[in-house]
């Protein structure tokens, strides 16, 4: 049950401005406010762990009571989240030691095997799989089911306020150079941030019903987004936190949740599986998840370095249910929901700095997840509890000075975590993902990763990178790690997907129904195609609405920076020649929701103009941030 809304917030609700046809002015905006203490954005597992443990220590060392607020996009905390994960308790076990006394908590399918398969086009066999995929003391659970529960025990155990339906749109930035960055540089600190507005055309024309988007100031403020994150991305470029790291790998997931046969339902079984659909230059694996009450989790990653720019995960995942594995599994069963997510799978070597000036990224907006276990969920919630400790710590220092608020030093955070068993679990694995990224591919991998898994467990002197010196060099600015591995359509042919075969295989927006996607037509669209650093700017000078609008704008200047003029119909007009031109059309392949697309106008120039169409309103959002070169 939620918390009654404090004044403040419900102003916000209530708050609208008369009709207006001029473009929307964030800096003219009249916008409610709210003072809290901390100011966690998103309602995951990492941030609802992280206001648990605040509300904890204010509990044991006493002293003012502390505000604290989570900001969740969706509906309800859980509801932006993929049902179906193994999740390792070790973390929970800390956190709240008696969960398992708690009412209707949802960890009821213990693990009870777990096994590898390699396939091949038309059969299966065993191999053997690392430690750490041992499931032994693990749950299958829903993880969505598992973040509500938690998300209740926050607001009706410890007074956690969580305001669903609030997305972070800006980072509150203080007006002068107050603070030192990580690097030792005179940098503004965060204070907090804004909302998203609520009412406007997809021109940035306010409608009747605008509502502007609402103010938090923070003493701290958490970053729990989530992978690829649209704040954490803010972040991470202001203040240049992957200076010394080597830069995110990413993966996509996507997946589908059945209701089988009793007869071939084994809850608490855990499968992962390699080899086919994926070719041995592709990094990827499938699994499937046997949860409670008859319900089959089964899914594909695939890694977002694919060379092959006419492979399609969807594609993939559909092709591989024909396989007589899941065909024998799936007969007579039931497809209830599809979804898909991003994952970090960069590791130790692609951890940024965790803290800026006021504030740090928590779970995934930092990247935890252990990718030989393709667990994170129980590093996302260590990492956010020992954020909460160095926050409280940053939160009294504050309310024991005197005169104008410094900016909150979140450094101990890191110095913490380093010193964590969320460092061990990642740093034993650490050389297992780049291990894949030799020419022998799947094979060097799989031969590598296995001597270091079940020999050395990570005990070597050396560390694998993702990319050398020289690769890095030659990123195109903007141009994602990912992305330079993808070739050009030239040096490959269409990949021939066989044909659906309902119920067992559906076209992609069939399976879109399913997730229950509502997002209006008619308002602004969230995926941009302009660089982090220049949006950034664009958001701080007030002018990015007008951009997205197609007006040129000119971003003046910074100190020791030349001037910037954006066009942003210039900017896309590249991207198109680029991505049809070069990678036929990879974004309209590469999307889980068939978010983008490549359209040819006929009649606009001699042979008709390609522009690129998002389709913003089947976005999963926070489910698939887009990690690609858009």
């Amino acid at each position: 049950m939620l918390r009654p809304l404090s004044p403040l917030v419900i102003n916000r609700l209530l708050h609208s401005s008369p009709p207006r046809l001029a473009l929307f002015d964030p800096k003219s905006v009249d916008r409610a406010e709210d003072d809290v203490d901390v100011c966690i954005v998103g309602g995951g597992p990492a941030g609802i762990s992280a206001a648990i443990r605040l509300k904890q220590l204010q509990r044991d060392r006493g002293g003012p009571e502390i505000r604290v607020v989570v900001l969740e996009k969706g509906s309800e905390a859980g509801a932006h989240i993929v049902s179906g994960a193994v999740l390792e308790p070790r973390a929970l076990n800390e956190l709240l030691p008696d969960w398992n006394q708690i009412p209707d908590h949802p960890l009821t399918t213990p693990a009870t095997s777990s096994s590898m398969r390699f396939f091949t086009q038309k059969y299966t066999f065993p191999i053997p799989h690392p430690p750490q995929m041992n499931n032994k003391g693990n749950y299958i659970v829903s993880l969505s089911g598992f973040t509500r529960w938690l998300a209740s025990v926050a607001e009706n155990e410890y007074g956690v306020e969580i305001y669903p339906g609030f997305a972070g749109a800006q980072l509150l930035h203080s007006k002068e150079k107050d603070s030192l960055d990580p690097w030792g540089a005179p940098a503004q600190s965060v204070r907090g941030i804004i909302t998203n507005e609520v009412g406007l055309t997809r021109g940035f024309v306010p409608k009747p019903s605008f509502e502007p988007g609402m103010k938090f100031n923070a003493k701290v403020t958490l970053l729990a987004e989530g992978a690829h994150g649209s704040l954490s991305k803010l972040a991470i470029a202001k203040y240049n936190l992957r200076k010394e790291s080597q830069p995110q790998t990413y993966g996509i997931g996507v997946k589908e949740v059945w209701r089988v046969d009793p007869a071939k339902h084994e809850p608490g079984k855990v499968v992962h599986t390699m080899g086919w659909p994926m070719d041995y230059k592709t990094y990827g694996g499938g699994f499937v998840y046997h949860m409670g009450n008859g319900l089959v989790s089964l899914g594909l990653v695939v890694g977002l370095d694919y060379q092959n720019p006419y492979l399609s995960p969807y594609r993939e995942l559909q092709r591989m249910k024909h396989h007589p594995y899941y065909r024998d599994l799936l007969a007579g069963a039931e497809r209830l929901t599809y979804g898909a997510r991003t994952l970090t799978e960069g590791g130790l070597q692609s951890l940024p700095r965790l803290h800026f000036p006021g504030g740090a990224l928590i779970g995934c907006s930092a990247g935890f997840m252990n990718v030989a276990k393709i667990k994170g969920t129980h590093n996302a919630m260590k990492s956010g509890m020992i954020a909460a400790e160095a926050a409280f710590d940053a939160v009294a220092e504050q309310t024991e000075g005197e005169g104008e608020t410094r900016a909150a030093d979140m450094s101990a955070y890191e110095t913490n975590l380093r010193d964590s068993w969320v460092w061990d679990d990642l740093k034993e694995v650490r050389n297992i993902r780049p291990s894949f990224n030799t020419p022998l591919g799947m094979w060097g991998g799989i031969a590598y990763s296995g001597v270091d898994s079940l020999l050395l467990r990570g005990r070597v002197p050396w560390t694998f990178n993702h990319a050398g010196k020289k690769e890095l060099k030659g990123l195109k600015p903007g141009q994602s790690l990912d992305a330079s591995h993808t070739q050009p359509a030239s040096q490959h042919k269409p990949i021939d997907y066989p044909p659906f075969e309902a119920p067992l295989s559906t076209d992609l927006m069939t399976s879109v129904a399913l997730t229950g996607t509502n997002h209006a037509e008619d308002q602004p669209i969230h995926l941009r195609v302009v660089e982090t650093r220049t949006f950034a700017r664009e958001v701080d000078e007030g002018v990015n609405e007008r951009a997205e609008t197609g007006e040129v704008v000119d971003l003046g200047l910074e100190e020791g920076e030349k001037g910037e003029v954006v066009d942003r119909a210039e900017i896309r007009r590249k991207h198109v020649r680029e991505n049809v031109e070069r990678y036929a059309g990879l974004l309209g392949r590469a999307c889980p929701a068939g978010v983008y697309e490549y359209v040819n106008e006929e009649g606009q120039g001699k042979e008709g103009e390609t522009k690129l169409v998002i389709n913003s309103q089947v976005c999963f959002r926070s489910l698939s941030r887009s990690p690609f070169p858009v």
